[in-house]
């Protein structure tokens, strides 16, 4: 690996010695030529120690970046999705956040990701993207893709919304809920998960559809192929919504239809041999803390 860059939002003082320690590692074990995000310019003297260009989010691509390391939470791993789009740059994921399902290797194996890096002991995980269309999303040119979930909305404290959902133009349902959630089998550990919704192993090949706060109390979640495209209109009694995909959000006029499939390229993430999903969610979920193990 030639040309490695580093991605994130911010870095506390307390994670920065975890920065300079991967900075270190990086250049000790692989010696490659580093790239910093511009929006971690403010540690100038660490940059300049350690002979660091910037990039930003439109020349990432144009710097042959071998692999894009993302230090932080999963919010900040899901930026990236953007950055690399198609590219098939791989993302191995730091967690200095909180939770960590997405960036799970934690700052204390800095280290010892990098010499599986080095020694090549790891396995990429291909990871399905959504994929949204619609005129509004058309007219502003905004990135259409979702590593976690798309959701439909209400904005703000407004009522309810009316959601008609419709697979491969078979009507399913009209929800009346304060959202509809689409997940990837990635983001079902995320807020499909916090709304009710099934954990779905990654390479399942599905999608989850999960009402949020729906007023009719017999709707549940519900895996469907992702071999299909889901069609919603949404409306309420203001005149829009809210439709996010991840983190990033624009809002939709009244009845306008949303296409949402799957995408065409997938998104590769380094797996450790022991950082596995199930592993994972075994740790963040605390299963298995029973006294009867």
């Amino acid at each position: 690996m030639k040309n490695i860059a580093i991605y994130g939002k911010s870095i506390s003082e307390n994670n920065l010695k975890f920065l300079e320690a991967l900075i270190f590692t990086l250049k000790d074990e692989l010696n490659p030529q580093l790239f910093i995000h511009q929006s971690l310019e403010g540690h100038s003297s660490l940059i300049e120690r350690f002979n660091i260009n910037f990039f930003d989010d439109q020349d990432l691509l144009a710097n042959g970046i071998d692999l894009l390391i993302s230090f932080g939470g999963d919010g900040t791993l899901l930026n990236t999705v953007t950055m690399i789009k198609d590219s098939n740059i791989p993302v191995l994921g730091i967690n200095a956040g909180r939770l960590g399902f997405l960036a799970n290797i934690t700052q204390e194996d800095i280290v010892l990701a990098v010499k599986a890096l080095k020694n090549k002991d790891y396995k990429l995980d291909q990871r399905s993207l959504l994929m949204v269309k619609s005129k509004t999303l058309s007219d502003n040119k905004t990135s259409n893709f979702a590593l976690n979930e798309i959701t439909v909305h209400k904005k703000d404290s407004s009522s309810m919304l009316k959601i008609d959902a419709f697979l491969d133009n078979e009507f399913l349902n009209s929800y009346w809920a304060d959202g509809l959630i689409i997940s990837t089998p990635t983001g079902s550990t995320a807020y499909s998960l916090s709304c009710g919704g099934p954990i779905i192993s990654p390479g399942s090949n599905n999608f989850v559809i999960t009402p949020v706060s729906p007023h009719n109390l017999n709707l549940r979640p519900m895996v469907v192929c992702d071999d299909v495209v889901i069609r919603l209109r949404a409306e309420s009694r203001e005149s829009q919504f809210l439709l996010t995909m991840d983190s990033r959000s624009i809002s939709i006029e009244n009845n306008e239809e949303i296409f949402i499939s799957k995408a065409d390229f997938s998104i590769k993430l380094i797996e450790l041999p022991d950082n596995n999903f199930f592993k994972t969610i075994r740790n963040k979920l605390f299963w298995g803390k029973d006294s009867r193990n």
